[in-house]
């Protein structure tokens, strides 16, 4: 008992240790992007008109916090519902992608032209059928982030293992009770992977679309069009920098819930091994 106690903890301070490593790593990484941008400034005297440097934009960052914390909640608001509406679309598309080879045929190259159309393409369609305003920011977020959503689970549906789709059949399990039991649980660290792809697109789409088919309320895309106008550099690269940011917290929200719940609850992971048993509580 205490040998494999043991082991656990062993496995839990390697575990640890990787997840400090996996921050702290990128951690210094920007630090020393910081420090280089921040003395190519110093050392070439460049004008902040051309190129601030990290503390100017960190000082107007602080200037217009209150723009940048209500146009991030605006963006981050059309972007969460745009990835709801593209994970529910997805996960359809791809369990009846995954039941029918004809279907997959017909049907996947059509997926595929949502990746390939330019959103100005798209932009007077959304904006003749629903108007301007958040609902059409949110219909181009999904649009954009639909995509990885219907690969990575239809991938995921589809490799199963041989060996297990024989024993189900040989059960006479149903087609809707291998889809469940089998497959689903199969495809879960494809549609956590495809998810956390998607959680940037759908950012770059409502930040995009706030461009072509928002009404000018609040929002990161309408930010960062008046900055540009207004040629203050430094806001500019402040507002852009919030987006990246807004972007990554959503990323690490979304890889750290899925893998908590693939773990505890399937005894997987995002790469989708298979872990040891895990303990309750």
């Amino acid at each position: 008992m205490s040998e494999r106690s043991g082991q656990f903890s062993a496995v839990g301070k390697t575990s640890v240790v990787r997840s400090v490593s996996d921050v702290l790593v990128p951690l210094l990484v920007l630090a020393l992007v910081l420090l280089v941008w921040q003395g190519a400034v110093w050392w070439w005297r460049i004008s902040p008109v051309l190129l601030p440097g990290p503390g100017a934009v960190l000082t107007a960052c602080w200037k217009i916090r209150a723009s940048l914390l209500e146009s991030a909640f605006r963006t981050a608001l059309a972007a969460l519902t745009g990835l709801s509406i593209s994970i529910v679309l997805g996960t359809l598309t791809a369990f009846a992608f995954s039941q029918s080879a004809l279907v997959r045929r017909a049907f996947y190259p059509y997926a595929v032209l949502l990746q390939t159309v330019p959103i100005i393409a798209i932009a007077p369609i959304v904006i003749v059928s629903l108007g301007r305003g958040f609902v059409s920011v949110a219909t181009v977020s999904a649009i954009l982030s639909l995509f990885p959503i219907i690969t990575s689970t239809t991938t995921g549906l589809l490799q199963v293992d041989a060996t297990l789709l024989d024993l189900f059949r040989l059960y006479g399990a149903s087609r809707w009770k291998t889809l469940l039991s089998l497959r689903v649980p199969a495809a879960l660290p494809y549609l956590i992977s495809g998810i956390r792809i998607a959680s940037g697109s759908s950012i770059v789409g409502a930040i995009v679309g706030e461009f072509f088919v928002g009404d000018g309320t609040p929002g990161l895309g309408s930010l960062i069009q008046r900055k540009s106008a207004s040629l203050v550099l430094s806001e500019l690269y402040a507002t852009v920098g919030v987006a990246t940011v807004l972007g990554t917290l959503v990323f690490g929200l979304i890889t750290v819930v899925g893998e908590r719940v693939l773990r505890r609850r399937f005894g997987m992971s995002l790469g989708g091994r298979i872990s040891g048993p895990q303990s309750g509580g």
